[in-house]
């Protein structure tokens, strides 16, 4: 690949976790579409999902997540009605932060691309805290490898 070339757009199937929401009508703007502020909901959507699913919950009770950093690139419109859905994956795994790798999908077309890393906060001491063993073992069955 060139370095004028783009890396193809992901599909869903590359994602080991995925989700879906409603595209609805109040999230639509004054042109038509979907809201740029809205797919970030969607994916805090994705993000929930990978973080309490059947297999478990990655943060112990007394800790939640918190968003650090989020890059969205926007690659198409979305419309209502509709659903989105989301797919999402483990980029890497630091001490008490996770880097996730999410894309949003209307239909097979990707219509977003995000970044975004989480740091695992201790509700008490309102401090960043260490990953468990069992949470890390969660995440490390989600990690995905971007095509280089």
């Amino acid at each position: 690949m060139s370095a004028r070339e783009k890396p193809p757009l992901p599909r869903l199937d590359d994602f080991p976790v995925k989700a879906m929401d409603t595209i609805r009508y109040g999230d639509t703007d004054k042109i038509g579409h979907v809201n740029n502020a809205v797919f970030s909901t969607f994916l805090e959507t994705g993000r929930t999902r990978l973080l309490w699913n059947e297999a478990g919950h990655v943060a112990p009770e007394s800790a939640s997540f918190v968003l650090a950093r989020l890059v969205i690139d926007y690659r198409a419109e979305m419309f209502w009605p509709g659903e989105a859905h989301i797919g999402t994956g483990v980029l890497s795994v630091g001490r008490s932060s996770i880097t996730l790798v999410q894309a949003i999908f209307q239909g097979e077309r990707c219509t977003a691309t995000a970044e975004t890393v989480l740091v695992l906060f201790d509700t008490e001491t309102r401090r960043p805290m260490p990953l468990s063993d069992e949470g890390r073992a969660l995440l490390d069955r989600l990690v995905v490898h971007p095509p280089a």
